[in-house]
């Protein structure tokens, strides 16, 4: 995926009330069931159909690294969908979403004003109207780009003017560089 889509991922699944399958016959049970039959899980995983029984009947128990990744990340995928859209929902409407950040940042500005880029830090609550506008785009498929500019606006709007008390003439904020970023619901 990508460091935006992967972030609010993560930020969700923090939401879970169980853990997820940590072994792989557990998690090639739940696949099965969710997709209703081995045939359908195997062209998924890009495996043969007999590897997926063996592994449901725990003949199998280790997988190869790369198989084991698509495997965790399937699971997850679709672990706890009705918990996964509630956590979504209350983000977009009431709670929003927590950004923290270290990367860098400037901005565009009239002339004789310090907009020159630097390495910040920063911790923000960004707004619930960005929370659902930042998983919409998610599900819509939008790329990592796109998902930094609309924490970029967010940024513009939350940190830099203040909602409006400060830096009224700001255009555009330049968020590059990034170095860490999480997301917390």
């Amino acid at each position: 995926m990508s460091l935006f889509g992967d972030g609010l991922e993560a930020a969700v699944q923090k939401a879970f009330t169980r853990p997820a399958p940590k072994s792989a016959g557990a998690q090639m049970r739940y696949l099965v069931k969710q997709l209703k039959s081995t045939k359908a899980v195997a062209h998924m995983l890009r495996v043969s159909q007999r590897t997926v029984e063996r592994y449901v009947k725990d003949q199998i128990k280790k997988p190869r690294t790369d198989l084991a990744a698509r495997l965790e990340r399937e699971v997850k995928k679709r672990w706890q969908p009705q918990i996964r859209a509630k956590a979504k929902a209350k983000a977009a409407s009431t709670g929003g979403i927590v950004i923290d950040t270290r990367a860098r940042m400037g901005y565009t500005a009239p002339i004789g004003s310090t907009d020159q880029d630097r390495i910040r830090h920063l911790t923000v609550a960004l707004p619930p109207q960005y929370a659902a506008r930042l998983f919409d785009a998610q599900e819509a498929g939008a790329t990592d780009q796109q998902l930094q500019e609309i924490a970029a606006e967010a940024l513009k709007e939350v940190y830099f003017q203040d909602n409006g008390r400060r830096a009224g003439s700001l255009e555009e904020v330049r968020f590059t560089d990034i170095q860490h970023l999480e997301f917390d619901l």
